[in-house]
């Protein structure tokens, strides 16, 4: 059967046997591992290897070169490559995060499956499925929580499913509307590739993610966020279809005309609950002339002064930057340090000029304040805001180049970004801020005090992108259609608090994380995020950036989306074959996915 065929053939099929219905009450089996009776034969392996064109393999750690010698040249080399985020995601036992202190650690596969198609991910998930095995699924292995990373596990790993392709007009499958331009993206494809194809070469623009190694699946999954989320929404907003692998291992499409109510989870539910997404397609939009950037970096002189700073630049966000041209990050570092790097998009450097002005003009003139560099407001052609030659060529500081023997040329990521690339996690959290505390001087002045009392305790990036209050009423709307939690709608900002350090192993000599420095380091965040949520109680948080220990992780990453996102779980996957911690219906589960809750 061709691959068109069986895909048009699963999507006709109704729902039998093992969904819904009496199938639904069945009692998932625990999970087997490598050792136990129950653990697939070889000849079982070599049966999944044939199917998928020998695209079946052993993995190994490429940490034990370490544990052989870790002052040797091997061991060196593995840890200077994981300051290479592209080197990390093209080795299938690695991930982007190396581990989170006191939660888990990077742990390879015992199997891997390097799909190339929608029939591999299917016999996959069929053998993983029948054998009761933990199942993995990893793109761009960007993933905090530790969800693309389990051992004795069967993992799926995409990266070599990455074609982009843009359409002129595209009409989802099944549904009767005008056609729309949109793009078609590969599950192990990186928005570094996708942004070029759309902007650089193609002219448009696709809402995706600020790092630029992050999957795009992932990121459409988790709901999604980039610079210019205020403008054109979120990225799972902007989802059209999906091709899904199911549970039952049927390749599905998902779009609002078939299958709707698996569609809307896969809008911002969460990656690795609901089934393998193996294609999206995504809207894309008219490009903005200009991108620009405005890097203003304050200090101040006294308690006094970086009061006054935070509350005058709240005030000055609320009136001038809360609105579709703004997004990115303010940083209340320690030192009395205000590190502004905000991006816009439409507008030209005159025009930045005349909005930034007032709060230059104020800061150059307080007598408590100093520029630690001088201001850059600067703007440039949209088209260039990926393109790899022009950046290399005109903004070299801003980039890093995968420096790995024969690379792509297009493989460069942000410079900003080298800390996350191998970092190991002390401690992370987020929540997000209603616009209500902005909207009226009294509570912009409650506001900036709990800023300046938390950011004395520890730093906090306020990710202005990541909340959509100053978006247009369309944004919004097309938000409220997906699965994430509404709390998002009316939130100006994304306010994270976390802690990391170089990438580490535990109990490997030379290369442990610090436990103890990491253990002070959460308690100080801990302390920190109290004084904010004493301001705002029931925040919620953004499930791809949000601490590995919430409490509360269902009304946070979904608030009342959660009991409909339950129901799509149990519908389409009645036997939770696919958990990530944290995840839609994990709770069914012990911590590591291979007990049915209430067995151990």
């Amino acid at each position: 059967m061709k691959r068109r065929q069986f895909v048009e053939a699963a999507v006709s099929t109704p729902f039998v046997g093992r969904l819904g219905g009496a199938a639904a009450a069945t009692r998932p089996l625990a999970r087997v591992r490598p050792g136990d009776r129950d653990w697939p034969s070889t000849a079982r392996w070599d049966q999944l290897r044939e199917q998928t064109g020998g695209r079946l393999l052993a993995v190994k750690s490429p940490f034990d070169v370490c544990r052989i010698d870790p002052t040797g040249a091997d061991c060196l080399e593995l840890f200077r490559s994981l300051k290479n985020p592209y080197a990390i995601g093209d080795n299938i036992a690695l991930t982007q995060t190396t581990g989170w202190a006191d939660a888990w650690t990077s742990q390879s596969s015992a199997y891997a499956v390097a799909v190339e198609s929608a029939a591999d991910v299917a016999a996959t998930v069929n053998f993983a499925r029948e054998n009761r095995l933990r199942l993995v699924v990893k793109g761009g292995g960007h993933s905090y929580l530790g969800t693309s990373s389990a051992p004795d596990s069967l993992l799926i790993w995409t990266r070599r499913m990455n074609r982009v392709v843009l359409h002129d007009g595209f009409v989802p499958q099944g549904c009767n509307i005008p056609p729309v331009p949109a793009v078609s993206v590969g599950a192990g494809a990186i928005w570094m590739h996708t942004y070029d194809a759309v902007t650089t070469h193609g002219g448009r623009y696709v809402q995706g993610g600020g790092c630029a190694t992050v999957g795009v699946a992932g990121l459409v999954l988790s709901g999604g966020f980039g610079s210019y989320s205020k403008a054109y929404g979120t990225a799972a907003a902007s989802l059209l279809e999906a091709e899904v692998v199911t549970a039952d291992g049927f390749v599905r499409i998902a779009n609002s005309c078939v299958h709707p109510d698996l569609f809307w989870a896969l809008k911002g539910g969460g990656g690795g609950s609901f089934g393998v997404v193996t294609r999206l397609t995504l809207r894309t939009h008219e490009l903005p002339d200009r991108f620009g950037i405005a890097d203003v970096n304050i200090h101040a002189r006294s308690d006094t002064g970086f009061r006054a700073l935070i509350a005058h630049f709240v005030d000055f966000y609320a009136q001038s930057l809360m609105n579709p041209h703004w997004g990115e990050i303010v940083n209340i570092r320690h030192g009395r340090r205000l590190e502004i790097s905000m991006a816009s998009q439409a507008l030209d450097d005159g025009q930045m000029a005349t909005i930034w002005q007032p709060f230059l003009r104020w800061v150059a003139t307080s007598g408590e304040l100093s520029f630690v560099t001088p201001p850059l407001l600067r703007s440039g052609a949209a088209r260039h805001r990926w393109d790899a030659a022009f950046l290399r060529s005109h903004l070299a500081g801003a980039v890093m180049s995968d420096r790995r023997l024969n690379a792509p040329s297009g493989n460069i990521f942000w410079s900003a970004n080298l800390s996350e690339a191998g970092h190991f996690i002390h401690g992370y959290d987020s929540i997000w801020l209603p616009a209500a505390l902005v909207r009226d001087a009294e509570q912009r002045a409650k506001l900036s005090d709990a800023l300046f009392e938390a950011g004395r305790i520890w730093p906090i990036e306020l990710h202005f992108q990541k909340g959509l209050a100053g978006a247009s009423s369309k944004v919004i709307e097309a938000a409220s259609r997906t699965a994430t939690n509404p709390a998002m709608h009316d939130a100006f900002v994304l306010a994270i608090i976390g802690s990391e350090g170089p990438p580490a192993r535990p109990g490997l000599p030379g290369y442990q994380p610090d436990l103890a420095a990491a253990r002070s380091d959460v308690a100080h965040i801990g302390k920190a995020m109290v004084v904010l949520r004493t301001l705002v109680p029931d925040g919620g948080s953004y499930v791809a950036e949000s601490n590995f220990f919430e409490p509360n992780w269902q009304r946070s990453y979904w608030g009342a989306n959660y009991a409909r996102l339950l129901d799509v779980k149990r519908r389409y996957d009645p036997d939770g074959l696919f958990f990530v911690h944290h995840g839609v219906g994990s709770e069914a589960w012990s911590a590591d996915g291979f007990t049915p809750a209430g067995e151990r």
